[in-house]
């Protein structure tokens, strides 16, 4: 780090979401600042890095984790390359917050987990958003109290306006459902051991070959049942909900209360248009999270098991989309690293 403790990124890979995390560490959160930049489109990191003072682009991410001027990585690279990078980084003893996935497969993911046991300490925060945002944050302390009793039902609802042409079946779990999957374990602090999919008529808006919506039910360890409806083209925004039924009351978060309007014989309020828009203030908290403990040599948040957890229990669900019937979920135990 710099005299004044600033810790100097190097944000690899400059897409969408990287290039909005350049944005961010440099512009909303404190603590940081960006010092490297990668990308295999080289022209591309070296128009971002433009764009920052001091910083330095890369197409190679070894090159940018060797430099002295890197403290700690940001990868917003697709998921495949996760794995390489992961694993350089733990060469260098870097601190990461990494994107999910953290890796496409649940083997691949275990490979990671495996290599950070050696290192004996974590490296890794993954970059489960929800666990940021405020009422995702109230929902998981009114659970942890035990105010409402034991939670028996988690009712989810996950709606996209569209989706690219490209969108596939598996696609709706590994890149959309996955974020009710971490959330499930982290609210109610249970593994899914089991996952079934069921599929209603399509909806006449989602491109040709793609089921959707579609009811995607998780089982618990801790015997708790939970339904995410995944609708990816539903047509009129993004939205995430989500309803704990507990042995003494419900609680339910995502409704977006804010500013109402009654005009011309009805009311109604905003739909966030995807999900940068909606999880704005928590990508800001996150980042800010992980900033703020890297400088104090912390490592919190969601881990590297957190995310191996997440890709075993993908794999269950493309596994019972594709087979039509209960899957259940293959992992390891838990390490006592992530204990």
């Amino acid at each position: 780090m710099t005299e004044q403790g600033t810790l100097r990124v190097a944000v690899i890979g400059t897409g969408r979401m990287g290039a909005d995390h350049v944005r961010r560490i440099n512009d909303v959160i404190s603590g940081a600042r960006v010092t490297a930049v990668v990308d295999v489109d080289g022209e591309r990191a070296k128009s971002v890095a433009g764009s920052v003072d001091d910083c330095t682009a890369f197409t190679d991410p070894a090159a940018a984790m060797a430099s002295p001027d890197v403290d700690a990585v940001l990868i917003a690279s697709p998921g495949p390359a996760h794995e390489e990078t992961l694993l350089e980084a733990f060469r260098h003893d870097l601190p990461v917050l990494c994107e999910k996935p953290l890796t496409p497969d649940s083997a691949s993911a275990l490979r990671v987990l495996q290599a950070e046991q050696r290192l004996g300490h974590r490296r890794v925060q993954v970059g489960f958003m929800r666990r940021y945002d405020k009422e995702y944050m109230q929902l998981k302390q009114l659970l942890a109290n035990g105010d409402l009793g034991r939670p028996l039902l988690l009712h989810c609802r996950h709606r996209n306006a569209s989706v690219l042409p490209y969108f596939t079946d598996q696609m709706l779990i590994n890149d959309s459902v996955v974020h009710e999957m971490d959330c499930t374990r982290w609210l109610l602090e249970q593994e899914i051991t089991a996952v079934t999919v069921v599929r209603p008529t399509p909806s006449a808006n989602a491109p040709e070959g793609l089921s959707d919506p579609q009811l995607v039910l998780f089982e618990t360890d801790g015997g708790a049942v939970v339904d995410v409806e995944i609708f990816a083209t539903c047509g009129f925004g993004y939205q995430v909900q989500a309803e704990a039924v507990c042995e003494n009351g419900t609680a339910r978060i995502g409704d977006a209360h804010g500013l109402m309007t009654n005009t011309a014989g009805g009311w109604g309020g905003e739909i966030a248009p995807d999900f940068v828009a909606r999880f704005e203030e928590a990508y800001d908290r996150e980042v800010q999270h992980w900033v703020d403990a890297t400088r104090r040599g912390e490592v919190h948040g969601p881990s590297t098991w957190d995310g191996y957890a997440a890709a075993a229990v993908c794999e269950a669900g493309v596994r019972a989309q594709a087979e039509g019937r209960r899957v259940e979920v293959e992992m390891i135990e838990r390490p006592a690293l992530y204990g």
